[in-house]
């Protein structure tokens, strides 16, 4: 039976596509290079760098777009501290019957560790988690399974004993790619359940309100 829990942050934990979404417009707009819609889609759940050289290859240097990145970081936890962020539907109970069953439970996110530190300040739920595994931990972004590797290694746990709750196919991708059980949530506006099961969820659900412990661990 699998003895251990990672979860990705955004969008699966806490619904801020939309804080992102601004963000990143307005990044987008101050260098020239407007966000559309399919750019959000497409790069959701990505690290910075990785999503910078997509909108713009080529065009900066790493140094830039650290600089470009934090610029967004900045603006992202502003709002998130004066917008207030809520837990998604189900994760609290779902958090609460893993520490309850000794199941050790961390953080695998693309986000730099200053928005995963915000975020569980936000909502009450760092005691929940023994790891963060953040952009700063990685060189290689999703759909690369370094991120739960990492995630796995620090909780003393092995790779299949793992189940991952993402909600981005590239998430998936770097779940399955690790050896891992993968939960997937189909949220509107976002990756559908068919994207979804086509990059190997073993799960799909449209609400971990939905699940049980004994659904994530399969």
């Amino acid at each position: 039976m699998p003895r251990a829990l990672l979860w990705d942050m955004d969008g699966t934990l806490v619904d801020t596509a939309d804080l992102h979404r601004a963000a990143w417009e307005q990044l987008g707009l101050s260098v020239g290079r407007p966000i559309t819609p399919d750019d959000f889609r497409t790069t959701f759940g990505w690290r910075n760098p990785e999503i910078l050289d997509y909108l713009c290859p080529d065009r900066w240097s790493s140094a830039e777009m650290v600089e470009l990145g934090e610029r967004k970081e900045v603006a992202y936890r502003a709002a998130a501290r004066s917008q207030g962020v809520l837990l998604l539907p189900g994760v609290r109970e779902l958090l609460t019957w893993a520490r309850a069953a000794g199941l050790p439970q961390a953080i695998g996110s693309s986000a730099p560790r200053a928005n995963l530190e915000l975020l569980l300040e936000l909502t009450g739920t760092a005691p929940f988690f023994q790891a963060l595994v953040g952009m700063e931990d990685t060189t290689q972004g999703k759909p690369h399974p370094q991120v739960f590797l990492v995630g796995a290694e620090r909780l003393g746990v092995a790779p299949s004993a793992c189940v991952v709750i993402e909600d981005a196919t590239a998430g998936v991708r770097a779940a399955r790619a690790a050896g891992m059980r993968c939960v997937a949530i189909a949220r509107p506006g976002h990756h559908s359940a068919a994207d979804l099961r086509a990059a190997g969820a073993d799960l799909v659900t449209s609400t971990l309100a939905e699940l049980s412990l004994a659904d994530l661990l399969g």
